[in-house]
């Protein structure tokens, strides 16, 4: 039995009585978690300009945030999936290093609202494919090196994986059984698609990475329900997904291992600061410093150190970091960003308004990240990637030397985010575009995503902003 049918057979067979309470639990804060940090994303121009794409497609039955009326499925999972990754807010696996709700959660909903799905199988297709997704991405971690394959090739794992993911989620809500399951993932394989190249040196494609990892998922789900069928062996055929994506470097059994008995969901990280992930245990050190006295009137110098593999996103080129051309760029600078937490941020330390284009022209506080220098750090660099580790070491005009190192991220298992912190980040981001009682009742409603009968009382309050 190939890999594409076990996967199938599991989401086929996959009911809501199945799901263990703390993945339904899970699915449903990752389903309020990517609606705020979308709704947040709405008023950039990179979201008008999808948008203004996406109506272009014409009308159909599902809500895309921002748009009048409603629009086809694939246009709306185009436009929530860019929204849901463009402010890089959205939720993390490790150490696969992906980035699942930007293309499920969207995908899921799109699908649900095309179909007059019940939320609780809204919460059960989407189950299926968090599963899915992360161990397609840990089949391609390299345990020796340290680092997903995906990268190391400059591809993005989570637009890649994630279409397969959307796939599921799609094909399961439209009523796919296996054998429509299986055509679905092997017609996905062909679709998924994400350079890194603009994570080094600028560009806003990657936000609309995922609204296209969504919008291929459905497009797959369709294509199979209307007949078109894939190769069996897409996974781990000669010329399939793994062989041509990862030159065949990759753990084929991490695809299947405990799918249906260990779940996955639970423990991807929630953001809580709007940056790259490969930043934040340097934010949280930083933030940690300046709690215990660091003033940054005192700082003659700043050294942080990272896992080397995260130093090419964060670090590289030097200059560029240090001097982020846009608040977008800003978000993947480790100088920036150790900058920003030791001068004082907002939200839940960082938030939004440290990274728009006006704070990256702070002259002050780009003094202040010309005395970060990035180093690879050996400690850092035994965790990685199944955590994000870092310290950060400042050097006083005294002399004195201090230090903060972080081995835990905060939104991950070990160190979790609680439900006010959930509630209160929710709520920041949702509150950037709608009304507050429109915010209460989208966060009511996502937390009671199992019991709604349809989506429509979920997407009211987004719909009529």
């Amino acid at each position: 039995m190939t890999l594409a049918r076990r996967q199938a057979e599991f989401a086929a067979g996959l009911r809501f009585e199945d799901l263990p309470a703390d993945v339904v639990s899970s699915v449903k804060e990752r389903v309020l978690d990517t609606l705020g940090v979308a709704l947040a994303a709405s008023p950039l121009e990179t979201s008008d300009a999808v948008r203004t794409v996406a109506t272009g497609w014409g009308s159909g039955a599902a809500s895309a945030i921002g748009v009048p009326g409603r629009v086809s499925p694939h246009a709306a999972a185009l436009v929530n999936g860019t929204l849901a990754h463009s402010l890089d807010f959205d939720d993390t696996h490790l150490p696969s290093i992906l980035h699942p709700s930007a293309c499920i959660v969207p995908a899921s909903l799109a699908a649900g609202q095309a179909f007059g799905s019940a939320g609780r199988d809204v919460v059960t297709a989407a189950a299926a494919a968090y599963e899915i997704c992360v161990r397609l991405g840990m089949a391609a971690y390299d345990d020796e090196r340290r680092n997903n394959v995906f990268f190391e090739k400059g591809l993005h794992a989570t637009s890649i994986c994630g279409t397969i993911a959307a796939a599921v989620a799609a094909g399961k809500l439209a009523g796919l059984g296996a054998d429509g399951l299986e055509a679905a993932i092997g017609i996905a394989a062909s679709m998924g698609a994400g350079l890194l190249e603009a994570n080094r040196v600028g560009g806003t494609v990657k936000r609309v990475h995922c609204g296209w990892a969504a919008h291929a998922g459905l497009s797959a789900a369709s294509l199979a329900h209307a007949g078109i069928t894939g190769p069996p062996t897409v996974l781990e055929g000669r010329f399939g997904f793994f062989n041509a994506l990862c030159d065949g470097r990759v753990d084929l059994d991490a695809v299947l291992d405990g799918l249906g008995s260990r779940w996955e969901t639970p423990a991807i990280h929630f953001k809580p600061y709007p940056a790259n992930h490969f930043t934040h245990a340097g934010i949280d050190a930083a933030l940690a410093l300046r709690e215990s006295g660091v003033a940054v009137g005192d700082i003659e110098r700043i050294e942080l150190g990272v896992a080397p593999p995260t130093l090419r996103t964060i670090a590289e080129p030097a200059e560029l970091k240090a001097r982020p051309p846009s608040g977008y760029a800003a978000q993947f600078s480790g100088p920036f960003t150790v900058a920003t937490a030791l001068a004082g941020g907002g939200g839940l330390g960082v938030y939004l308004d440290d990274f728009t284009d006006e704070r990256v022209r702070d002259e002050e506080l780009l003094a202040l990240a010309a005395r970060v220098e990035c180093v690879g750090d050996e400690e850092s660099a035994e965790l990685y990637p199944r955590a994000l580790p870092g310290v950060v070491r400042v050097t006083l005009r005294s002399g004195e030397t201090r230090e903060h190192r972080v081995t835990e991220n905060r939104g991950g298992p070990g160190r979790p985010l609680s439900t006010d912190e959930l509630a209160l980040k929710f709520s920041l981001d949702a509150g950037r575009a709608l009304p507050e009682a429109a915010v209460e009742g989208l966060r009511d409603a996502s937390l009671a995503l199992d019991v709604l009968p349809t989506l429509d009382e979920l997407t009211s309050f987004w719909e009529d902003t």
